[in-house]
């Protein structure tokens, strides 16, 4: 696998669609409504951590992610992940498929951010462990 080609996407005011509403989709909701996005979370139940601009409490169907700029698919549903990469895929969305590394688009780096500064780790999803690790030294180190 090559190298991942590393950029900051201005996702103001965009529109982006997590399928999943548990630990993971909580998680990417968080980073995404920091970055001011406009989240779509589609899931039958969705944890108390998910804090989403809409919410739709259903399965995901074939079509969710028409006019999303973004997808990430983060359910516990094998089937269900794939079907949300290859539709991201015929749409041209990029998309990060939290079981699948081959599936994914896009990945999601560790980050640190101090203010106007961001510094993003990556390991091109080798690693995530590793990537998490060295986040948390440059944290302490800033």
């Amino acid at each position: 696998m090559g190298a991942y080609y590393p950029v900051f996407l201005d996702l103001r005011n965009r529109p982006v669609v997590v399928i999943g509403g548990g630990r993971v989709a909580a998680r990417k909701v968080a980073g995404l409504a920091q970055a001011g996005a406009r989240v779509r979370v589609i899931a039958p139940r969705v944890g108390t951590a998910v804090k989403a601009e809409s919410l739709v409490r259903r399965r995901y169907r074939p079509g969710d992610l028409q006019g999303a700029v973004l997808a990430f698919a983060a359910t516990d549903d094998r089937a269900v992940n794939q079907a949300v990469a290859r539709e991201a895929r015929r749409r041209r969305i990029p998309v990060n498929v939290a079981d699948s590394l081959e599936e994914c688009t896009s990945l999601v780096p560790a980050r640190v951010t101090r203010g106007p500064v961001q510094i993003a780790i990556s390991t091109s999803g080798t690693n995530p462990r590793l990537a998490q690790e060295l986040r948390k030294r440059l944290e302490a180190a800033l």
